[in-house]
């Protein structure tokens, strides 16, 4: 029988009421007592080295976890991880660079309503999440939500009050589970044996640019952060009324790196297409997210970033696919 560790860290799976409404309040043995089926598939011992709203995860957890992960790997077949919603695929994308070529499966997962409560979504997600990281098929960092399995580099979500919350954006889903199956779609299997990186640099932004925006708050973003990820409207392109490409290339100058993305979840970016982007893409001076998430450039970048290396190879890692996070590239 498979050994399974379960991670608590919070959210609206462990929420209860308060006067000031609902906070995290359940541990994990709490929330394990809802799927008591579970027993039957693995051997469970769980941990609650986090307990919060998912508005309040920072990258120093996702640096906790992965250290919790490394500490017990060795004696656990898989590891679930409940989670709040709100923040889940910044944290899955997160794991999936700090911890890459996994064997063993890591889900993650949670519920739009809390588990205590009438009518909630945790006890089909706690089976499912237990069911896909019991299997033998199962390896690296997923969400599963609402009977989809979906890469950790490719989740967002979608919905704020819906069951079905999350999406696989660019990228298909892995599985579904229906009735306790898993019905895969794609098969992964890691052999190089996993890695785990303990350096994130937490200090990079995100910039979502608007119809008339000062470039003083660009300045000003790329003056705080060593990172920046701007997302631009479409394929993308910066602005021509200011001039947005010199504080970019004055930052580029100062040791600075910049991503540039879309706002439109799907279909990715090609800033050539467009004058507006064709000068950035002429000057390689930006990094190009292309079909990856905002989630996903957005948590890369603070791992390569915490990267003692140069410039160029930076780079080199920031376009480097890992774990389907980047199809299209023509570097």
């Amino acid at each position: 029988m498979k050994k399974i560790l379960l991670i608590g860290t919070g959210g609206t799976i462990a929420s209860v009421p308060t006067e000031n409404g609902l906070a995290p309040g359940l541990s994990t043995d709490e929330i394990l007592k809802i799927v008591p089926e579970v027993r039957s598939l693995c051997e469970v011992d769980s941990i609650q080295p986090i307990s919060m709203d998912s508005t309040n995860i920072r990258p120093g957890h996702w640096i906790k976890l992965t250290d919790v992960i490394s500490g017990f790997y060795e004696q656990y077949d898989g590891f679930v991880i409940t989670h709040g919603t709100d923040t889940l695929a910044y944290t899955a994308a997160a794991l999936s660079y700090m911890i890459q070529n996994s064997e063993k499966p890591i889900v993650l997962t949670g519920a739009q309503i809390p588990a205590g409560e009438l009518g909630s979504d945790a006890g089909r997600n706690l089976a499912d999440a237990f069911t896909y990281a019991c299997d033998e098929n199962s390896h690296g960092i997923s969400i599963v939500f609402s009977g989809s399995v979906i890469c950790g580099t490719r989740a967002r979500k979608n919905y704020s009050k819906r069951f079905d919350a999350f999406g696989s954006i660019n990228f298909p889903e892995l599985a579904r589970i229906q009735g306790g199956k898993i019905l895969r779609f794609i098969k992964d299997g890691f052999t190089d044996g996993v890695k785990f990186y303990e350096n994130l640099n937490p200090n990079v932004g995100i910039l979502k640019l608007a119809p008339g925006m000062r470039r003083d708050v660009m300045r000003f973003l790329l003056n705080c952060y060593d990172g920046l990820v701007i997302e631009s409207f479409g394929v993308g392109g910066i602005p021509e009324y200011s001039d947005f490409y010199g504080e970019i290339e004055a930052a580029i100058e100062a040791g600075k790196m910049v991503v540039l993305t879309t706002q439109v979840p799907n279909e990715g970016s090609d800033i050539a297409v467009y004058q507006v982007g064709n000068i950035l893409k002429k000057s390689g001076i930006v990094l190009e997210a292309y079909d990856m998430t905002t989630e996903a450039a957005f948590t890369k970048l603070m791992w390569v970033l915490g990267h003692d290396c140069s410039v160029e190879e930076r780079r080199r890692l920031f376009y480097t696919p890992i774990y389907h996070d980047l199809l299209q590239t023509d570097m």
